[in-house]
């Protein structure tokens, strides 16, 4: 079965048109072309019928275009990452895959313009990251929760405001960075580059300030990202964790047992910060993004080197970091929640700490239940020529309704960490 490029991008820009916020196309046997709009996956009418897999593996070639080092990854590896562009629309990064000796695809829709730190919300201290010399930055979470996006916005800032050399190593290249003030050298994994150790250990000799690598995933990627941390580079990375103590342990679990005393010293003087988001449902529909920050402190590193304890935990050390702008999930929840962009279900759902969160929201609803009602002003008396008559009997009041705690209540609790 032949597919055209010509009738592929119709199809992606019908599938692109149908909803107002797409993130992700799927093609998969025995269902019709897909998109997820905020989490939920839908079945656009876009003229196209339950797919098999030979239409499938038709518009894998498409996307493939011949590359010999992506048919080859596919062939030996079930499966390949690249990019594709659709002209004067938007830009994919895709991954075709194999499942039940079938290709599927699944292509994930990248914005045309690089976002800023403040078209995403992100608080002050974002903008103190990027004033790091050297040392390792990590921005941690689950696939689908704003990674790259969040790291396009700190290159950007970068890119924007200092004349550096910035170096990238992506699988694929997804935000496409103009030159600014900084000069950008963007390196797309298959095409520029065959792997993370090898383009780690090239970017080191291209005269770089800033390096920033797509994904740390094993112990020689990391292995070169310390050393290229420790020798006054800033290098900027993700990993799938979903906080900052997990993170610590992915990175010593690449290690050997006989080496972690080693790390855990060169970690703790090379780590800058350590930035996890996820994206929540809202109230009102779309999704929130919620962080946890972690910075460098004479704390964190004691706890890094040393391990942590009943005395020493890093998210006690964050919630206590507050001043610094430091926060965990379970303070961006209960802030979000306060501010009824979520709902309570929402924040003990996506806490880490969910004993923690129950406790916080239980103090808040008694502070609402305990809090002292309004007086009801004097009914007025009622005058019929020169005498006064009572009001008529009042209205039996209506049922009690559970009060929501107030935002300001939320406010004070979180002040309570600093």
């Amino acid at each position: 079965m032949q597919t055209t490029q010509n009738e592929f991008n119709r199809l992606l820009q019908a599938m692109v048109g149908s909803y107002g916020e797409i993130s992700d196309l799927l093609f998969v046997v025995g269902k019709p072309p897909q998109v997820e709009v905020h989490g939920v996956l839908e079945s656009p009418e876009v003229g196209e019928s339950v797919l098999n897999g030979l239409r499938i593996e038709a518009f894998s070639r498409v996307i493939v275009g011949g590359n010999a080092k992506l048919e080859q990854d596919l062939a030996t590896t079930g499966a390949c990452d690249c990019s594709y562009a659709l002209e004067d629309t938007c830009r994919f990064r895709v991954n075709i895959y194999k499942q039940k000796g079938s290709y599927a695809i699944v292509m994930r829709r990248l914005a045309v313009q690089v976002p800023t730190l403040d078209s995403l919300g992100l608080g002050p201290i974002f903008k103190n990251i990027i004033q790091e010399k050297n040392g390792l930055v990590f921005v941690t979470g689950g696939a689908g929760n704003g990674k790259t996006t969040t790291l396009a916005a700190l290159l950007n800032e970068i890119n924007s405001n200092n004349k550096h050399h910035i170096v990238t190593l992506e699988d694929p290249v997804e935000f496409l960075h103009p030159q600014l003030k900084s000069t950008v050298s963007q390196r797309e994994m298959g095409r520029d580059f065959f792997c993370y150790p090898d383009g780690l250990r090239s970017a080191l000799r291209q005269a770089p300030k800033v390096i920033l690598v797509g994904e740390i995933r094993d112990r020689e990627t990391m292995e070169i990202a310390l050393i290229a941390g420790e020798t006054g580079h800033l290098v900027f990375s993700t990993l799938h964790t979903i906080s900052a103590d997990q993170t610590i342990n992915r990175i010593l679990g690449m290690f050997g047992k006989d080496e972690e005393h080693l790390v855990r010293g060169r970690l703790a003087g090379s780590l800058r910060y350590i930035i996890g988001q996820r994206l929540v449902p809202k109230k009102s529909g779309g999704r929130h993004l919620v962080t946890e920050l972690m910075g460098s402190s004479l704390r964190t590193r004691e706890a890094i080197e040393l391990g942590e304890n009943e005395n020493r935990r890093l998210h006690d050390i964050i919630e206590a970091g507050s001043s610094n702008g430091w926060h965990s999930f379970e303070q961006s929840l209960l802030k979000a929640h306060g501010e009824g962009i979520i709902t309570e279900e929402t924040a003990m759902q996506y806490s880490i700490n969910k004993t923690t969160m129950r406790q916080h929201l239980d103090l808040a609803h008694s502070h609402v239940a305990q809090r002292p009602a309004k007086a009801a002003p004097a009914a007025p008396m009622m005058v019929i020529g020169a005498a006064a008559t009572p009001p008529p009997a009042p209205v039996a009041p209506l049922p009690a309704v559970k009060a929501e705690p107030h935002p300001g209540l939320i406010k004070g609790i979180l002040n309570g960490f600093m």
